[in-house]
């Protein structure tokens, strides 16, 4: 079907409206009740019915068919906290060279407008052979529980789901996972001028170094090695006294040639230190490159690439594709930005790519 360009060009005045009016409304994470009704507005103000859990806002294509495949469009709408290097007011959207201010602009507020948009274009249509479903969720700056998690579940059984992070509208095909442990190394306290005492924080370093220097055999063609990182490390009370006990945190990075619970038991092998998981939640995800939809990006010149960073992506289980418009490099920024002609391109290639995929 030929795209039709006064429809499009409508869809992308109403989605850099909608980004503005998400800009100037504070949506931290769990705080996001504020997006959360303007989200509600939009669909109301469209007649599209939708549902509500917490703060997470989805509807479904008008001619939903149970018999038919389902695609997820999905994006979130809270934000991190503004740092303290910004310039310009974040809640406040500033347009200036083409560029549209705010916080929230770039992760994930073009990309969430951008798949609103897509959905809205395809909600009508009676000729397509998948439903669609756009998801707009919380917590995800958190990797809360109370977002994509507790929707996921409610949904139809997905075929495959489109992420919206914002990769220059590039293919994300495959995303690293991630592992947070919790490491103590035990030993006993002694006083510091005499031999005594067993030092926990000498035998946290003999961990560390064999974390800093092992490297898991099997690498991903796609997402590359493992990454292991100590980011956090506590121990001692005072200057005269060897501590009993060291805590350290370690940063993996996942990929998807080990399950969690493999990397897990490799870690507690190796290391004196007790190793205790956070979580296994956030598992690496993936989809063929040689899926329809990956195929039609392709088609239209974009790459394919793997992923280091964790998003929403990690809560699904179906196959999956990270993409959208705005640069990864800008997101957490001070004075953060997206192009405004990032969002109509990013809508245009959306729809191009599901046109490719959607219709009979």
């Amino acid at each position: 079907m030929v795209i039709k360009l006064g429809q499009t060009e409508r869809l992308v005045e109403e989605a850099i409206v909608l980004l503005r009016r998400l800009i100037e409304t504070p949506s931290f994470s769990k705080e996001e009740d504020g997006t959360a009704q303007l989200l509600e507005d939009f669909f109301n103000e469209k007649g599209i019915p939708f549902e509500r859990l917490k703060n997470n806002i989805w509807a479904t294509n008008l001619h939903f068919d149970i018999t038919k495949p389902t695609i997820l469009l999905n994006s979130h709408h809270d934000t991190v906290k503004p740092n303290k290097s910004w310039t310009l007011d974040p809640f406040k959207a500033i347009e200036k060279d083409g560029k549209l201010f705010g916080l929230g602009s770039n992760d994930a507020g073009g990309c969430l407008v951008s798949l609103i948009a897509t959905f809205c274009y395809f909600y009508e249509r009676k000729d397509l052979k998948y439903n669609i479903i756009i998801a707009t969720t919380a917590e995800e700056e958190i990797s809360g529980k109370e977002g994509l998690e507790i929707v996921a579940p409610l949904l139809p059984n997905i075929e495959f789901a489109i992420v919206g992070e914002p990769t220059e509208m590039h293919l994300a095909v495959a995303e690293k996972g991630l592992l947070v442990l919790d490491c103590t190394a035990k030993g006993k306290s002694g006083h510091a001028a005499r031999e005594e005492g067993d030092n926990a924080i000498y035998k946290a370093l003999k961990d560390i170094q064999w974390i800093t220097g092992y490297q898991f055999p099997k690498v991903s063609p796609s997402l590359g090695p493992i990454k292991m990182s100590v980011t956090i490390i506590n121990a001692g009370t005072q200057h005269n006294v060897v501590p009993d006990t060291c805590v350290f945190t370690v940063d993996v990075r996942v990929t998807d040639q080990y399950t969690l619970e493999e990397i897990i038991a490799e870690i507690q092998q190796n290391m004196q230190s007790e190793v205790v998981p956070r979580s296994i939640r956030l598992r690496p995800s993936s989809i063929p490159v040689d899926h329809p939809i990956v195929q039609e990006g392709l088609k239209l010149g974009r790459k394919t690439y793997g992923s280091p960073t964790t998003s929403d992506q990690a809560l699904l289980d179906c196959p999956s594709l990270k993409m959208g418009p705005g640069h990864s490099g800008r997101s957490h920024s001070a004075d953060e930005f997206i192009y405004l002609n990032e969002i109509g391109e990013g809508i245009a290639q959306y729809i191009k790519m599901l046109e490719g995929v959607v219709t009979q």
